[in-house]
């Protein structure tokens, strides 16, 4: 394996809400979603501060009892009352944390299907970026259990508030003392949290190049789990090769960890010299006062205990604080990503319904495109009118430029520089979903879920039309392997979610596609190499229905095979993201350019079996 290079870190950036928004945030959720959460949240430090005064004064009052001759049992009494105060209060705060935890995580599920849903809904281009690839992948993990930032932050308050009552409490019983101990512990309060807060402040800084190792090794685990690649795997050795990247990109993720932990290594050297500091001060003066003012032992208890669990409670202070600030940090990120701009007009726009007999003229203008982070443009000075009704086919060489034409055409992405035309119009006044909807597709790449063959063509369960379906199915040449299934249209498709499912041939999940494609009756369709699966017969039988299939559509016909686009009423030769040429086939091959020998080149290789030279590839 190649060292890979160390990344150029981007420019640091601020998170976009600070501690007390996200705080706000989660709270105003929670009381959406589950208000007992906030309540339950309040009982518990409630209860945890009643438990500690309880065990602040049950010493002190023993023995201020056994000081001032109390009977025994007067003494009995004091500490029955103590224990049964402590029983009766450990009871009430197991039953707090038991009932709040079902409601904190249905608000951090809540949180994770909306992350689901932005993903699910987000604009084409966004499921493409890496950048926006590496915040999904930060917002999952603030999600992705129960000790994460969207459960554990509401531990995190609780603990806040109880030691912010517990401060103030002890505040008040140590004030009546002398104020000097107030100071001490306020001083080396602020400089422990400010100084906790800036060295835990590295994980924000550094989140960019965190989320590149997760996404890298959720990749690896992804591939890993993929049934397709489960042949390769084992007749190319592939194992090996997978398991060392695995572990190339877990050893750089434990490296980070590692340097992370180190840093945040020095906010609990910081945390404990302050504590040190302060109870050492503390003690210090405590012992002082009961020297030259004569406390009773009694009081010199108390009062050494309170000091105790003031430094506590101040501690509980400063690391809620620092806690919260580092949850704060992910709940940010999850706030981010589901706040991500989207290029795209969802929510507005005008409409824009389909209309089964209106003609549909497509237009591209003066259209350059770039993918983000790419150097160079993919399509440059692309000039191209689809005919209302026209059968267009686009054909090239591999990387040509032809998928990304079709991705502009369908409006997955806007043009880098020109403008995408429907009827005229630009398509961005438009709502761009109800722009999708003029399209039907059978793309390169498709997923097919685990429902039955009828729900995988008419992409719904609900009110599926049998006849419309049985003839998709007939065009689509999928009807004799619809009478061969045990249930016909009814039978689920794969093995993952059903044990009756049945396997699809590859040929066969493309006619699914087609017939998908067909049943959707858009007024435009578009065929990225749709016989790429099919074999020879099928694919003749394909093109000879070409015209059935695409009657009374505009169809964008998409093949780097030459022979397959003689039915189209036009041809547009696409090299290197330009058009080269353009016109009928029996056209191209008269003007003898590249069109022509690369067909020739082709046409030679069926007809002698033979593999063309490397100086004959280039057309």
């Amino acid at each position: 394996m190649k060292k890979e290079a160390k990344q150029k870190q981007p420019p640091k950036e601020r998170p976009r809400y600070n501690l007390w928004q996200n705080t706000a945030y989660m709270a105003g959720l929670a009381w959406q979603e589950q208000k007992s959460v906030l309540a339950l949240c309040l009982l518990q430090a409630l209860f945890f501060v009643g438990l500690n005064l309880v065990n602040l004064f049950i010493a002190p009052s023993i023995l201020g009892a056994v000081e001032d001759r109390v009977p025994l049992e007067g003494v009995l009494g004091t500490i029955a009352f103590f224990v049964l105060a402590l029983l009766v209060l450990n009871i009430l705060k197991t039953w707090v944390a038991t009932n709040t935890l079902f409601g904190r995580i249905a608000v951090r599920l809540k949180i994770l299907a909306e992350i689901n849903k932005k993903f699910a809904r987000t604009s084409y281009p966004n499921t493409e970026d890496p950048a926006v690839l590496k915040k999904r992948d930060k917002a999952g993990e603030a999600v992705g259990g129960n000790s994460q930032a969207t459960e554990a932050v509401w531990d995190t308050l609780a603990e806040l508030l109880q030691s912010t009552a517990g401060f103030v409490i002890y505040l008040l019983l140590l004030s009546a003392l002398d104020p000097v101990l107030i100071v001490i512990t306020a001083v080396t309060t602020l400089a422990g949290y400010f100084a906790g807060k800036r060295i835990n402040g590295w994980g924000w800084r550094h989140r960019e190049e965190e989320a590149q190792y997760i996404h890298k090794l959720n990749y690896v685990g992804v591939k890993a789990d993929d049934r397709a690649l489960a042949k390769d795997v084992r007749i190319f050795g592939m194992r090996g090769w997978l398991e060392e990247i695995h572990q190339k990109y877990d050893r750089l993720y434990q490296d980070f960890i590692g340097r992370r932990e180190r840093v945040y290594l020095w906010a609990d050297v910081v945390d404990v010299l302050m504590t040190l500091l302060r109870n050492g001060a503390a003690y210090a003066y405590l012992l002082g006062i009961t020297l030259t003012q004569g406390l009773t032992a009694a009081e010199f208890l108390l009062y050494f205990t309170a000091v105790g669990g003031f430094t506590a409670w101040v501690t509980g202070i400063l690391s809620g604080f620092t806690t919260l600030y580092k949850q704060s940090l992910d709940i940010s990120t999850v706030r981010e990503f589901l706040e991500l701009q989207e290029p795209f007009r969802f929510e507005d726009g005008e409409a824009l319904e389909p209309e089964a007999d209106k003609p549909y003229e497509i237009e591209l203008k003066d259209v350059r495109f770039r993918y983000p982070g790419a150097e160079a443009d993919t399509l440059k000075g692309i000039n191209l009118k689809i005919r209302a009704g026209e059968k267009l086919a686009v054909v090239g060489l591999n990387g040509a430029g032809k998928t990304t034409l079709i991705k502009l055409i369908c409006g997955f992405y806007d043009p880098t520089e020109g403008e995408v035309l429907m009827n005229g119009e630009n398509i961005k006044r438009w709502n761009r979903r109800d722009y999708y909807r003029h399209f039907s597709a059978v793309f390169q790449s498709f997923s097919i879920l685990a429902g039955t063959l009828a729900e995988n063509i008419a992409q719904t369960d609900e009110g599926i039309d049998p006849h419309r379906l049985d003839g998709c199915v007939r065009k689509a040449g999928l009807a004799e392997k619809l009478q061969s299934l045990p249930r016909g249209a009814e039978t689920h498709i794969g093995k993952e979610v059903y044990e009756d499912g049945v396997e699809l041939s590859g040929g066969e999940k493309q006619r699914l596609m087609l017939a998908r494609a067909l049943y959707k009756d858009a007024p435009v369709i578009v065929l990225d190499e749709p016989t790429a699966a099919l074999d020879p017969l099928a694919e003749s039988e394909l093109y000879q229905k070409y015209n059935e299939l695409t009657e009374g559509r505009t169809s964008v016909y998409i093949s780097h095979r030459l022979a397959s686009t003689q039915f189209c009423d036009r041809i547009v030769y696409l090299e290197d993201g330009k058009i080269m040429e353009e016109g009928t086939h029996r056209e191209l091959l008269g003007r003898n350019g590249a069109y022509a020998r690369l067909f020739e080149l082709q046409s030679r290789y069926y007809r002698k079996g033979g593999v063309p030279d490397a100086e004959t590839v280039s057309p």
